[in-house]
């Protein structure tokens, strides 16, 4: 029997890039391994997440806002952040998730709209993992259109008022810091709203069926005083959330081929390892037909988002190829892990193997961030010239 090769040695991946991005790839791997692998099943099963104790550990390693430049932060390339949220969410899609949303979405509006004021205060520390933000956009009622939302912030003298409630918002019962997005008579504004303030409140998401290693809160507004210095001086339209979704959205569309690797290469050990009809699994026609086909779907996942990783380093990417990264590849991920789920049969349901936690997880990543159906109209849009999501006119 000739030695396996591993899936990714079919294209050569490691040729893509450079030596210090596998450097980076290969410690966040040894973190993941030490630190994730042998703890994340039970946190999946109990349906908790030690934040506060990886921040610390996270922060050292520099992966939080990591590709940001100055105030503490890494100043890495766009590839090598992908290559880490890869590593990350072959750990789980939550811890993918924790430090996406602190880099991608909380850090990054504050580095790309803050005033120096609000970046000096909050990006050392939130790099240093001291301190933990959120990211406040969506609504029960506005998700996928977040011109929609109901929460306001209205001018009171000098000081802002704000009134209203964000739904599913990771990190957000042990968020310091939340940044919140409301309609004012400007437009709509961005606020850097420490969660310490009177009136701001987080309810912990409970009964989840995935990313149950994550926190998911509500966040509720009652008559919440910030004062003037709390606005993001820099955006006033839907472009500043948005800017910060599709920087988030770049992480996820390399942080699931990472979960559809470990599902892979879960179900390959296994096939070669179990025996049936005196021979391993792997020896069947049907199991090598399976696993040839979710290498190359994985490996084609890998190429493109290191395309669209060299792209974003050349400061050329387009947002509707980010759509097309995220819905190619949350979509694949699913497949492969629906795929190897079944290839292990009854111990594919199982918390002793990571496959249904990747698979749970991805239900919902296939739907946050820009819903798989609204990424398809993006790219849809950019094909033909035509909003199909335009608002409708009764």
């Amino acid at each position: 029997m000739a030695t396996p090769q591993h899936p990714f040695d079919l294209y050569a991946i490691d040729s893509l890039f450079n030596d210090e991005q596998l450097a980076m790839r290969d410690a966040v791997r040894k973190f993941v391994d030490d630190r994730i692998k042998p703890h994340v099943g039970q946190w999946f099963e109990d349906g908790e997440f030690p934040a506060r104790e990886l921040a610390k550990e996270i922060g050292q390693m520099g992966m939080f806002g990591m590709h940001l430049e100055g105030y503490g932060c890494a100043g890495t390339d766009a590839t090598s952040y992908g290559l880490a949220c890869l590593e990350l969410e072959a750990g789980d899609s939550g811890l993918r998730s924790f430090v996406s949303v602190q880099g991608s979405l909380a850090m990054f509006a504050i580095h790309k709209f803050g005033s120096e004021e609000q970046k000096q205060e909050w990006l050392p520390r939130m790099a240093a993992g001291e301190a933990i933000g959120c990211f406040g956009l969506t609504e029960s009622d506005a998700g996928s259109n977040p011109s929609e939302m109901r929460t306001n912030a209205k001018r009171d003298g000098d000081d802002w008022i704000l009134n209203g409630s964000k739904m599913w918002i990771t990190n957000g019962n042990i968020a310091d810091v939340a940044i919140v997005w409301a309609h004012t008579d400007n437009g709509i504004e961005g606020f850097v709203v420490p969660t310490n303030t009177p009136g701001f409140k987080a309810n912990l998401v409970k009964h989840k069926m995935s990313l149950r290693a994550s926190i998911t809160s509500e966040l509720v507004f009652d008559n919440v005083r910030l004062p003037a210095s709390a606005v993001l001086p820099e955006v006033q339209t839907l472009r500043g959330p948005l800017s910060c979704l599709s920087e988030a959205r770049f992480g996820i569309l390399f942080g699931v081929v990472g979960a559809a690797r470990d599902c892979l290469e879960t179900a390959i050990d296994y096939q070669l390892n179990r025996n049936q009809f005196n021979r391993p699994l792997a020896a069947f026609q049907l199991s090598q037909q399976k696993i040839a086909d979710m290498a190359i779907a994985t490996g084609n996942g890998m190429l493109l988002a290191a395309h669209l990783g060299k792209q974003k380093d050349q400061h050329l990417l387009r947002p509707e190829q980010v759509s097309v990264g995220k819905k190619n590849n949350v979509r694949m991920a699913l497949e492969v892990a629906r795929e190897s789920r079944s290839m292990l049969g009854g111990s594919g349901i199982t918390l002793e193997y990571p496959i249904i936690r990747h698979m749970n997880n991805l239900e919902s990543v296939y739907t946050y961030e820009g819903t798989n159906e609204i990424h398809t109209l993006v790219v849809g849009q950019a094909l033909t010239g035509i909003a199909a999501y335009a608002d409708y006119k009764a």
